[in-house]
């Protein structure tokens, strides 16, 4: 006799899966570094196996799924004519199932259509679990009242709240700083920390809301800029997490994204949304909005521990600004992606505004023949007014930063060429390639050098980086960075960097639980401000510990 449906329910639980309609999807799965759009998974009767255009008679429970689909009709699959059949069973799936089929045997039972030996065996496995039936009865009970508390003390119906915490113990070593002064290096000890709350809000499950609030109070390992003193004479030594605002609370980001078309979750661009948006109100970065090919050195407190680390500079370019941007996959193997940003969008003065002040504009083509290889071919054009000039976003030398001088207009062709190779679970590689084309846009004096309209500069940089994760354990990482930081090649207007700066970095995150991390690390900058002659070695190390909830 063929097997009855009670019976694949039990030797074949993961027929029962797919019965359920899908909860509402969550949009507010991911929150930084993400594109989290989602789409509607309610799933559809259907009257015949074949239907199913994922399963075939080969599969295993084969047999089962035709049973339960052409005798008791109690079998459900997705929109796109798929069964899943794969995926993880949820309760609310099994409840769900449980349902449909139940309501087809009250269906079956007055008609005469339930055989016989249906209700014998039926009545068998009720007197057979009957202790186990009223158990869960209890349980489900309780359950019951705890949602329902849960409920009436939520925190939002429509909010998720996630937040990173970390704590550092860190120094510089070494001999002067490489600003030329003779002065020794600032060495003491520090211990700062870094928190971050992050409030990601849906209105329809198919958008999201990010509202994020920091409060931080590192002092950067640099050449002093603004308020900040000067502990090493150069922006080579500087963390990826050395942003502080004495622990004043702030916002540091807003952030609106939606997309059209099917799409699954992934970091940066929603990786299968055909046409995907974001609106960047304050806080706006490019290396977050796109692919930034360096995925496990690219998170400011999970990422590298150093500022150039992370990712190829050209996504610093904007950083901070508001406008907007967009992904639009062609396919799978091939993406465009166009961004805006701008420093000073809500000041209506002189030099500033959405479109007359400082801004960046980024295309990127994204080639991914595969999983395991990733291709990023990035171009941005960037001008800064004069006043505050970061070609280079903060990191390289101070020359490849403000290559005319802080004063003079100075605006940026850059190009990047970004990689990412997969060669197991357990080994990626990574790396890019930086070009930067800058120039002057107005006359001025650079350190005494006088500076024409129209002089150019080229800066250069890459980077190679090795991530081993799960090394150790679970969810860890052993990375590595090997790199020349931003470097003027050549300068028609002022001076030209010498020699050449190499920058070394090694660290381990150790994953102690699924919300501790202790993450040890060390970088060294040899031949700091890209001259050997001047200026000797400089170590940085941390001791970083961090909190995720």
């Amino acid at each position: 006799m063929a097997k009855m449906w009670w019976q694949s329910l039990i030797v074949n639980p993961v027929v029962l899966g797919s019965w359920a309609v899908c909860a509402a999807p969550n949009a507010l799965a991911q929150i930084e570094g993400y594109n989290p759009i989602s789409q509607t998974n309610a799933l559809e009767q259907v009257t015949s196996v074949s239907q199913l255009r994922d399963v075939s008679p080969g599969d295993w429970a084969y047999e089962a799924l035709r049973s339960l689909v052409e005798r008791y009709g109690c079998i459900a699959g997705y929109p796109d004519g798929t069964y899943r059949g794969n995926r993880a069973l949820t309760r609310f799936e099994f409840a769900a199932g449980l349902n449909a089929c139940l309501q087809q045997i009250e269906r079956l039972l007055p008609n005469g259509e339930l055989e016989g030996s249906d209700l014998a065996t039926l009545r068998r496995l009720v007197q057979e679990f009957e202790a186990e039936l009223a158990t869960l009865g209890a349980r489900v009970d309780n359950l019951e009242g705890r949602v329902a508390f849960l409920e009436d003390h939520q925190f939002s119906t429509t909010t998720k709240l996630r937040g990173e915490v970390s704590f550092s113990l860190s120094s510089v070593f070494g001999d002067e700083k490489a600003d030329g002064s003779g002065e020794d290096l600032e060495d003491e000890v520090v211990f700062d920390n870094r928190v971050r709350l992050f409030l990601a809000t849906s209105f329809t499950g198919e958008d999201l809301l990010l509202t994020r609030l920091d409060a931080l109070n590192p002092v950067p390992f640099g050449p002093g800029e603004g308020d900040n003193p000067n502990i090493t004479g150069t922006s080579m030594t500087r963390f990826a997490f050395d942003e502080g605002n004495d622990n004043d609370l702030a916002l540091g980001k807003i952030r609106y994204s939606f997309s059209l078309g099917e799409e699954e979750h992934g970091q940066g661009a929603v990786k299968d949304a055909k046409l995907s948006f974001m609106i960047d109100a304050i806080g706006g970065e490019f290396a977050g909005n796109f692919t930034n090919y360096n995925e496990f050195f690219s998170g400011e407190m999970t990422g590298a521990i150093s500022r150039f680390g992370r990712f190829n500079p050209i996504y610093y370019q904007g950083v901070g600004g508001t406008g907007a941007s967009l992904t639009y996959n062609f396919n799978s193997a091939l993406n465009l992606s166009l961004g805006y940003l701008a420093a000073n969008a809500n000041n209506p003065s002189e030099k500033n505004g959405l479109f007359n002040g400082r801004y960046a504009a980024i295309a990127q083509l994204g080639i991914e023949p595969s999983e395991a290889l990733r291709l990023g071919l990035t171009y941005v054009r960037s001008y800064y007014p004069g006043g505050k000039v970061v070609v280079s976003g903060k990191t390289g030398s101070e020359l490849a930063n403000v290559p005319f001088g802080e004063d003079t207009a100075t605006s940026a062709d850059q190009f990047g060429l970004s990689a990412s190779l997969r060669l197991s679970p357990a080994f990626t590689l990574s790396g890019w390639g930086g070009l930067t084309l800058a120039q002057a846009q107005d006359n001025g004096f650079n350190n005494g050098v006088l500076v024409d309209e129209g002089d150019d500069a080229t800066i250069f940089n890459w980077a190679v980086t090795l991530a081993l994760p799960d090394f150790g354990s679970e969810g860890s990482l052993l990375g590595f960075v090997v790199g020349q930081p931003p470097k003027v090649t050549d300068n028609d207007g002022g001076f030209e960097d010498d020699d050449t700066s190499w920058h070394l970095e090694a660290q381990y995150r150790y994953q102690l639980t699924d919300n501790i991390a202790i993450n040890p690390g060390v970088f060294v900058i040899l031949n700091p401000e890209h001259d050997d002659d001047n200026n000797d070695t400089i170590w940085v190390g941390t001791l970083r510990t961090i909190f995720e909830f």
